[in-house]
């Protein structure tokens, strides 16, 4: 694997964003970071890129179009409930034997982290989440959110100067 790191002011440089989108077409690429750099006189957006020297296949090109970054689509508390509902599907599947997906997808999980569901009837409502899955694994993501959300409670009130 090779790495190839690529700047481009926070302005807008088009000449550089084409040069980085010409080489992302052109090599199979395995990982990409990105974080916007500031300093006292300029701003620039700088990509670290994890490659495979060769074009991408078709079937990385379809992959790479649905992948969804859930850190940046939900709200940084929502991300944390996330994050434990995904340790909750990580269990429920090991404990299974079965792939993390069968339990539920990564949607079904932002949109339990969105909605703060508090009730079996509430997980039902999610796309693809049914009766069959809601009673079997229902109660475990139930557990998950409220705990979540009385962290995050007590660290509010941490952080605001109160306490029990």
């Amino acid at each position: 694997m090779q790495f190839k790191i690529i700047a481009i002011s926070a302005i807008g440089d088009l000449d550089a964003e084409e040069e980085l989108n010409r080489f992302l077409r052109s090599h199979r690429v395995i990982s990409a970071k990105k974080e916007l750099v500031q300093t006292s006189t300029t701003s620039y957006w700088c990509f670290c890129i994890e490659y495979i020297d060769g074009p991408p296949s078709g079937r990385e090109k379809e992959s790479s179009r649905r992948r969804v970054d859930y850190k940046e689509v939900l709200s940084e508390s929502d991300f944390a409930v996330f994050v434990q509902l995904r340790e909750v599907r990580k269990q429920l599947a090991t404990d299974e034997a079965i792939p993390v997906y069968v339990v539920c997808t990564n949607e079904q999980l932002a949109e339990m982290a969105r909605n703060r569901s508090e009730s079996i009837s509430n997980l039902k409502k999610i796309n693809g989440f049914g009766e069959a899955k809601a009673e079997k694994y229902g109660s475990a993501f139930l557990k998950a959110i409220q705990e979540s959300s009385k962290r995050q409670g007590d660290q509010q009130d941490a952080e605001s100067g109160k306490s029990d």
